[in-house]
């Protein structure tokens, strides 16, 4: 009995937990062409980045994942969307305060993937801390960025590496 009332309160702080996934998109093509040259499609490293993406989070319980709307944004999260069957919900370029806001009432796991002048800004907003000082040099793309909170409340911010090493 006694185990009981101390595991139930246990497992409501657990259910109460969640997870930011944050990424920048994999590797892009070389800008070419009118066309490509806005909105440039993934390599073939980028493609298989946007699979390890996939196979990273395939068990982390993802419910929510959001992209601007470009090609090699939503491309990186189309691997893991495909798979878990959920929607890629797309933001404005430039992640603004009602996005932010947007994200902090999701209460349950969710991938956002942005690009190398945004995922700081994402972050830091996310953690309500300067976690990242600035934007991303334009040969990073292996980084995960995790941000656990309990509630409402921001509890850790982690940097992991995922995929091929990327420089």
């Amino acid at each position: 009995m006694k185990k009981a009332i101390f595991v139930l309160p246990l497992f409501i702080l657990t259910a109460c937990s969640h997870s930011y996934y944050v990424v920048r998109h994999a590797e892009k093509a070389s800008a070419s062409g009118s066309m490509a040259a806005n909105d440039p499609p993934l390599t073939e490293k980028g493609t298989r980045r946007a699979i390890a993406l996939k196979d990273s989070l395939i068990g982390k319980g993802i419910h929510y994942i959001f992209s601007t709307n470009t090609i090699r944004t939503k491309t990186t999260a189309g691997p893991l969307a495909e798979s878990i069957a959920k929607p890629i919900a797309t933001y404005k370029p430039i992640p603004d305060s009602s996005f932010l806001a947007q994200l902090k009432a999701l209460k349950k796991n969710t991938l956002i993937v942005g690009h190398s002048n945004t995922i700081d800004d994402v972050i830091n907003g996310l953690c309500g801390t300067k976690k990242l000082p600035a934007d991303l040099a334009d040969s990073e793309y292996d980084n995960l960025y995790i941000i656990k909170y309990s509630g409402k409340k921001f509890k850790s911010f982690v940097q992991k590496k995922y995929g091929e090493p990327g420089h």
